[in-house]
């Protein structure tokens, strides 16, 4: 995007990437149907040490901006839940689109070319793997820590600190949670059920899909709360969310009382997990509805609706789909993502301290970030 920006300009730009591919966590994202932007994108949905810095370039490039562009190459696209957009198609149409806007603008792109020093003097010196590239102007647009095996690596936080700008702390984000082998023994045949649920950390809560896996727990509630958990903290999770499990029970029993607790708990989770929350309630499935006191009805409703489980630790940069932290931006103009202390330095997207919540928004903070660089370089 910052290319294509650039480059319109009549700007002489070189985007160097060390992958064989271009974009290759576009490829990848939303199921190899990339979840490229959110109908809504405020603010308040971005993680960041300053959260009004990502205002001023997520108003002067915005969702309607990007699919006005996406409409325009006749890229088929639908909306899933919560304002989520994916293409109908495949992701690789976005990669192809951008890919095509900076070849026509005259970008140039260099694959399998890796950085391995930057030096800074009345310009910028990049020794590179194909040679020396000296430049006016440098933009950092290298992502963070998160999948590796995609080749992120922190390249853009080695670079920047080298050139005097400061770097957050950094940690995985929309990245599944793991539990300590003693939770796990208790959960481990759950490995597969999925549930709606809203999972709170402190004040914050995220009500969508939940899902128990060997390690722990996943699900997009999961993913958005690891963005606000820290180890040693708790979680509480609603198994049902939007009803009243006691009220539920207190139903059946006036209805049926000869029918047993089991049945009757069935009926509002999955099996599995209803055999789990008994357990928890410290309640047997064959006690009859109709022997259940009010105090026995409101420890199950807890163990439903309040379950408290303390993780251990989350599945890394391996899975996590984002990186929390990077470059600060205190140190960067949010009008144009240039650097304070290193003037002609940029930096853009993922590298900088802006985290969205999972469902497009971090791809839209790349748009909305590289074009404010590309208005600028």
């Amino acid at each position: 995007m910052c290319a294509v920006e650039a480059a319109r300009r009549g700007r002489s730009v070189l985007v160097i990437d060390h992958n064989a591919a271009p974009g290759e966590k576009i490829r990848i994202s939303g199921g190899g149907r990339c979840n490229f932007t959110n109908l809504e994108a405020p603010p308040s949905r971005f993680l960041s040490e300053n959260p009004r810095f990502a205002v001023s370039a997520l108003k002067r490039f915005t969702p309607r901006d990007f699919i006005a562009r996406i409409d325009a190459a006749g890229i088929g696209w639908h909306e899933k839940t919560l304002g989520q957009l994916f293409c109908d198609g495949s992701a690789k149409q976005i990669v192809a689109l951008l890919t095509g806007q900076m070849a026509e603008a005259g970008a140039e792109l260099w694959l399998g070319t890796t950085v391995e020093a930057v030096e800074r003097g009345s310009d910028f010196l990049l020794r590179t793997s194909r040679g020396l590239v000296r430049a006016r102007r440098l933009v950092l647009a290298t992502g963070g820590k998160s999948i590796p095996k995609m080749g992120a690596t922190g390249l853009a936080y080695r670079i920047a600190a080298e050139l005097g700008l400061a770097v957050t702390e950094t940690r995985p984000a929309l990245v599944p949670l793991t539990f300590a082998e003693q939770e796990l023994e208790g959960v481990r045949l759950l490995a597969g059920v999925a549930v709606p649920a809203r999972v709170h950390c402190g004040r914050v809560a995220f009500e969508e899909g939940f899902l128990f896996t060997h390690r722990g727990l996943s699900g997009p509630s999961i993913l958005q709360i690891s963005s606000y958990w820290r180890e040693g903290g708790e979680i509480r999770v609603d198994l049902l969310p939007g009803a009243a499990a006691g009220s539920a029970i207190r139903a059946m029993k006036s209805a049926n009382g000869k029918s047993s607790l089991g049945r009757g708990v069935a009926a509002l989770l999955p099996e599995k997990l209803a055999q789990h929350v008994l357990i928890r309630a410290g309640l047997s499935g064959t006690t009859r509805l109709g022997d259940m006191s009010n105090a026995s009805i409101e420890r199950l409703a807890a163990a439903i609706h309040d379950w408290r489980v303390r993780p251990v630790g989350s599945e890394g940069y391996r899975t996590a789909e984002v990186t929390l932290g990077g470059i600060d931006t205190a140190g960067l103009s949010s009008q144009t993502m240039e650097a304070r202390a290193c003037p002609g330095l940029h930096v853009i997207g993922e590298a900088v301290d802006v985290t969205g919540w999972l469902g497009g928004y971090n791809f839209q903070w790349a748009w909305s970030s590289g074009w404010a660089a590309g208005q600028a370089v």
